[in-house]
């Protein structure tokens, strides 16, 4: 994403990114406090989509407990990154 050019960017692999990055800071949420209300991640615009990426899939990455899950995660982001072409 940091790489994609502006003009890739504004068809959408921006919004595709934010997307990604809010299904992972939910799944995060989810898993860190069960039952609450998920908070859901602002856009901060198509050039800080990468870093929400970065930040949401961390997140993520530190409560997953099982190999299971960190593969389901790596699908979903493989299948993220082939709906925004980059």
């Amino acid at each position: 994403m940091r790489a994609a050019p502006q003009s890739r960017l504004q068809r959408g692999a921006a919004a595709e990114a934010l997307a990604l990055a809010r299904e992972l800071a939910r799944w995060a949420q989810a898993v860190e406090e069960p039952g609450s209300e998920p908070r859901e991640m602002p856009d901060a615009g198509m050039f800080a989509a990468a870093d929400q990426i970065s930040v949401a899939g961390r997140d993520l990455a530190v409560v997953l407990t099982s190999e299971a899950e960190v593969e389901e995660a790596v699908r979903v982001v493989g299948e993220a990154q082939k709906r925004a072409g980059v």
